[in-house]
């Protein structure tokens, strides 16, 4: 009966699957290296313009870390002909928003307006793209507001320094090792040379991608893509890639941080492959089995039954390189962290041990299904998605056609992968204490 049931649902999940809209995109690539992606959708009239440069935390110097970060906030102060501030007023104006966010590995820009400003949000970004104004009252101005944004989500946040007091045990010689964020002393002896140095380097076509997807007629986006972005020159310095191969953690690390928090906290982070790689597929939906909801098991066993914690969550990161997967647990009051993560483990211990069930694989695979419908909901999220497979694994289509490497990924694959990762001596454990237990 179990057989006949598990058919079933993979006739169902591939009939799903099939019915899911594919995304059509035109790909091409300008004279001066800058890749462009353009998808044609009329049911709504807006347009998402992008570009990603391929430029992240770990491109930085280090000990001139935060820079990627700081250049995203850095190019909205304008251009040559961008008044200071008047960036977003011409979004605002013409009934748009617009965003950016950085990672470890690229930087990403975005628009969403009203489809006939299309060219508004071509002009912009090129104007980014060619001279934006990198100046020191810009660079002072900005300086500023990171160090504020720090002491919002880091420094004054409960457990704010997870990431960074994770990574720095994690790594000890790729530039994963630090946070996006950086630090504030790197920023503050940084010379205004260093900045526009940082610009020309990484802020050039052939490091960019161009993705735009909504209400857009092809042809004549081609023609004022051509126009504004054309002439932009290449750049002049070689951009080398990252090939720092971080040797193996060599054992267990523990350690306790003092924090100003009042419940404890246990946290873990296992190495595990890059993003693309048929292992990462597998423990993706291994993090959701344990994880994803109310019915999960980390949920299940040390919220609803012992309740020993408030929140356990385990998620992957997905990175260009060999990256982390990080376990997040608050203990209740008056619980103690070692048995907190006495029942982690024992959960951990189960993946590694036994089979998952057909109910739960069946869940996890609609899940998937799920997460890639909800990326195709917005003319934004498809302009990422886009760029994402270009930079990431050199293949935009992937966006239609990813979701088959996940539903290839069996019960098998992700009792493997859990043995394989998450052990003792692959890992970094920390307890987060109050600061008067210090």
């Amino acid at each position: 009966m179990k057989t006949i049931l598990s058919l079933l649902f993979v006739c169902i999940s591939f009939s799903f699957f099939a019915q899911m809209p594919k995304i059509k995109f035109e790909e091409y690539k300008l004279k001066n290296g800058l890749t462009v992606l353009l998808h044609e959708d009329h049911s709504t009239p807006i347009v998402a313009v992008s570009i990603m440069y391929h430029v992240g935390a770990k491109n930085e110097d280090p000990n001139r870390t935060g820079f990627a970060h700081f250049f995203e906030h850095l190019l909205f102060e304008g251009s040559e002909n961008i008044a200071r501030g008047e960036f977003f007023k011409y979004i605002e104006n013409a009934g748009g928003n617009n965003n950016a966010n950085t990672s470890n590995d690229r930087t990403f820009y975005y628009e969403v307006l009203p489809s006939n400003q299309l060219e508004l949000g071509l002009w912009l970004e090129s104007e980014r793209l060619l001279h934006a104004n990198i100046d020191q009252i810009g660079v002072d101005t900005q300086n500023e507001v990171v160090k504020e944004e720090k002491r919002l989500r880091v420094d004054n946040q409960p457990y704010g320094s997870f990431l960074a007091e994770m990574n720095k045990r994690a790594y000890k010689e790729h530039p994963y090792r630090w946070t996006t964020i950086g630090k504030m002393e790197h920023l503050d002896a940084a010379t205004l040379e260093e900045f526009i140095d940082f610009y020309h380097k990484f802020y050039v076509p052939e490091n960019a991608i161009l993705s735009i997807a909504g209400d857009i007629n092809i042809p004549s986006t081609k023609k004022m893509i051509e126009s504004y972005f054309g002439p932009i020159p290449n750049g002049k310095e070689k951009i080398t890639p990252i090939s720092i191969v971080e040797p193996a953690l060599g054992g267990e690390i523990r350690d306790t941080v003092y924090d100003n928090i009042q419940l404890p906290g246990v946290m873990m982070a296992y190495r595990i492959p890059a993003q693309g790689t048929e292992d990462f597929y597998a423990i993706e939906m291994m993090s959701k089995i344990l994880s994803d909801g109310e019915s999960s098991r980390l949920n299940k066993k040390c919220v609803e039954q012992t309740e020993s914690a408030m929140y356990v969550g385990s998620f992957p990161f997905a990175s260009e390189d060999p990256g982390l997967s990080f376990v997040f647990g608050i203990a209740n009051s008056d619980v103690n962290p070692g048995a907190l993560e006495q029942e982690i483990n024992g959960e951990f211990d189960r993946m590694k041990s036994e089979l998952i069930s057909d109910k739960e694989f069946n869940k996890i695979r609609n899940m998937m299904e799920n997460d890639f419908i909800y990326n195709f909901s917005s003319m934004i999220g498809i302009a990422e998605n886009l760029a994402n497979y270009k930079m990431y694994l050199g293949d935009a289509d992937l966006i239609n056609t990813e979701l088959t490497r996940y539903l290839k990924v069996t019960k098998e694959d992700i009792l493997r992968v859990a043995k394989k990762y998450f052990t003792d001596d692959n890992r970094v454990v920390l307890y987060y204490l109050p600061k008067e237990q210090g």
